[in-house]
């Protein structure tokens, strides 16, 4: 190693270039069992960011299933949901799946082209599918469809239904079953009983949110494959059930926070205890914070603030931790006979393909395997911390200082910190490797990312301080931790900086104007005016998640003016990046494009880059190195940092 050098924050030497970091964007999702081999989706940035369909077989070879171009994933809700399933047939995997290109289901064997079995419709949306399950003795998939009725985005109706396996349905939507009648505006994929007598699913409507309440109704499977009867069994407007599921001994078992935090229930009796969740957020139909053995116990994602994976004993309510690094599991928990599968991670590993043994508590990776392409020295060390908001609220955070093994800063140098406002949102930021975060903590400048109040993992009251305060909870909760981490000498106040995209870039962006916390921020595909939002510029899962977050339209209407950061562009001092996928139907360009008009003759130095092809989230390499990029180069400018290698981001005034 070379001699460590003084030099000022932010311009540290790094190897973590911007195309290294988007190589390592994403984590595998979806995981499921094909007999007995593992299969997942997992994101392929350099490949126009698709998901492939990764196989692992049992002598622990893996291949891609499908070749480019096809894409397994979803777009039910927008978010999507499970993507495949597969099972046996004569020895041999069949394979159903989604292709994001045109959302039809289709039917792949090894050795064969994938065959499409359902139609096509040129109706707004047209028809998707997520949660599929291949019911082979009936012939048929089970899945969700979401059907597009009109042009508008809210013109949709959703419906357990039953696709021919045989292909019949290719081009004749009626050939399509519906196994219930509409009665929910969102459900999830019907899940049957052991006996096949009883389906369990979930459902919720407008303008509650799936954790703000749910559903869990049972129905009757009767002899012509019907779901009959439907009565709900848990659930309501203020109890967000997440999951539900069956033992093999045919009791219902489901997640819910009935108590304040997302217990696991059997039949109505709580299973476990304490300030801890055992479910999350349902962002997308299919994801599985637990999952039922044989045997008769529960493979579970546990925790406060993370979740770790572990065995449930229902008779104790005792849980037993897979042993090994990982300090963060992800929601597509899977189960076959004795073996657990979920994709775990940890601040020193990003996410991997995790495998856990239930008999010996032995976990292994067999997928995904973590590979460090630098030294992690140059890995940032963080903190899990709690600071004091206003009116002494509890704020939660992760720190990520500056590290570098080869470079230090001047004693009396204080180094700049950027701010990173979770989407969401109700989500949190997992504490878990980011290179993203690398990129940037390795040339010297710090990243808080901050779990403000509405987050997930801390419980449903910490959940709620969000309710009707989104733009004032939210803004205050990350300037707390800015302002307290230049107090205590961690960072340069006159060098702070904040970014979030979706919500976090509503965040960052009514920050920037309801502030002077910060020298400027970075604004990603951001919600930016909330009465246009509201009222048919996003899509139909979240077009009444306002009402919560801000309260009725009809009812406060100067709330969301008030709030809204187009609405007060003219407030805004510091320089800003905005960046817009060309293709974002849940926050589109006019949002930008309004807000943009309203700073003209503002000379407010900025910059605004759209990409064409990509939606709500960037996914292809190109775009994700165009983005750090200009990320980097802006706190260059507004920072006085020497960057070297970066191409200078124009901004304009």
């Amino acid at each position: 190693m070379s001699d460590v050098q003084t030099l000022p924050y932010g311009s540290w030497p790094s190897p973590i270039d911007a195309a290294l970091a988007a190589a390592h964007d994403g984590r595998p999702e979806y995981a499921g069992f094909v007999g007995d081999e593992v299969w997942w989706t997992e994101p392929r940035p350099a490949e126009g960011g698709r998901r492939a369909l990764v196989r692992r077989r049992t002598d622990g070879t893996e291949e891609s299933v499908l070749p480019a171009p096809w894409n397994v994933r979803s777009r039910v809700i927008e978010y999507g949901g499970r993507p495949w399933a597969g099972t046996l047939q004569d020895g041999a995997p069949l394979l159903v799946f989604v292709n994001f290109a045109d959302q039809r289901l289709y039917r792949w064997q090894p050795g064969g082209d994938p065959r499409p079995l359902t139609p096509v419709s040129a109706v707004g949306g047209g028809l998707r599918w997520a949660e599929p399950q291949i019911l082979p003795d009936r012939g048929e998939v089970w899945c969700v469809l979401e059907e597009f009725t009109g042009p508008g985005p809210s013109d949709v109706r959703r419906v357990a239904a039953a696709v021919p396996l045989d292909g019949s349905a290719a081009e004749d939507r009626t050939a399509v079953r519906e196994l219930t009648a509409e009665r929910h505006r969102f459900v999830t994929g019907p899940r049957l009983s052991p006996d096949g007598r009883r389906a369990a699913w979930l459902a919720w409507d407008h303008p509650r949110m799936p954790w703000d309440g749910t559903e869990l109704v049972v129905a009757d499977v009767d002899d012509q494959g019907r779901l009959v009867a439907p009565r709900t069994v848990a659930g309501g407007p203020e109890e967000s059930v997440a999951q539900a599921d069956w033992a093999a001994d045919g009791a219902l078992l489901y997640a819910s926070d009935r108590d304040g935090w997302w217990h696991l229930y059997r039949d109505g009796e709580r299973l476990c205890g304490g300030e801890e969740e055992f479910a999350g957020p349902l962002w997308k139909l299919g994801q599985r914070w637990f999952a039922p053995l044989e045997c008769g116990l529960i493979a579970v994602l546990h925790g406060h603030g993370s979740l770790r994976l572990g065995i449930l004993d229902p008779l104790t309510g005792q849980v037993a931790d897979a042993a090994g690094p990982w300090t963060e599991f992800d929601a597509t928990l899977t189960a076959h006979g004795d073996r657990v599968v979920s994709v775990g991670a940890s601040p020193r590993s990003s996410w991997e393909v995790v495998e856990l043994d239930a008999r010996t508590g032995h976990a292994r990776v067999i997928g995904c395997a973590h590979r460090d392409p630098v030294d992690p020295a140059y890995y940032p060390e963080p903190q899990v911390r709690t600071f004091t908001g206003p009116g002494g609220r509890e704020v939660h955070a992760h720190i990520h200082p500056p590290r570098n093994p080869d470079c230090t800063a001047p004693e009396d140098e204080r180094p700049p910190y950027v701010v990173w406002a979770h989407g969401g949102p109700t989500g949190r930021s997992p504490l878990v490797l980011d290179t993203e975060i690398a990129y940037f903590t390795s040339r010297g400048i710090g990243v808080a990312e901050v779990n403000y109040g509405g987050s997930t993992g801390y419980g449903r009251q910490y959940r709620n301080r969000l309710r009707e305060q989104w733009g004032v909870v939210d803004v205050e909760d990350c300037a707390a931790v800015a302002l307290a981490l230049a107090e205590e000498g961690t960072a340069d106040r006159n060098r702070l900086a904040i970014r979030g995209g979706s919500a976090g870039g509503w965040t960052t962006a009514a920050s920037l104007t309801r502030t002077d916390v910060y020298a400027c921020g970075t604004i990603l595909y951001p919600i930016l005016d909330l009465t246009s939002w509201a009222t048919g510029e996003t899509h139909d899962f979240e077009s009444r998640y306002l009402e919560s977050l801000v309260g009725p339209l009809a009812e406060v209407p100067e709330r969301y003016a008030e709030r809204s950061p187009a609405e007060h562009a003219d407030r805004i001092t510091a320089p800003f990046l905005l960046l817009q996928g060309l293709d974002d139907v849940i926050c589109p360009p006019v949002q930008c494009e309004r807000f943009l008009r309203r700073i003209e003759q503002r000379e407010v130095p900025h910059a605004y880059l759209t990409f064409e092809g990509e939606g709500h989230g960037f996914r292809r390499a190109d775009t994700l190195v165009r983005a750090l990029e200009a990320e980097l180069s802006l706190y260059a400018q507004v920072f006085g940092l020497d960057v070297a290698g970066v191409p200078t981001l124009e901004l304009h005034t």
